[in-house]
């Protein structure tokens, strides 16, 4: 389970390392509504992060646990 600490320690992670913006993060939000798919993919999906930052954001991820 998600908890609202963990999720706002993600989206720091991805501001900060990725340096993606609160936009592009909002777009994955807002499909994650609809899709109902896991944050890291549907950022892939929608090509806001590359491959190798994908990977990035799974080691992240599996660390956090």
């Amino acid at each position: 389970m998600v908890t609202r600490n963990s999720e706002i320690k993600f989206i720091n992670f991805l501001h900060n390392e990725l340096a993606l913006s609160n936009a592009d993060i909002s777009v994955a939000l807002r499909h994650r509504e609809f899709d109902n798919g896991p944050l890291p993919m549907l950022l892939w999906q929608y090509g806001l992060v590359n491959l190798e930052q994908l990977e990035q954001i799974l080691d992240w991820l599996d660390d956090q646990h």
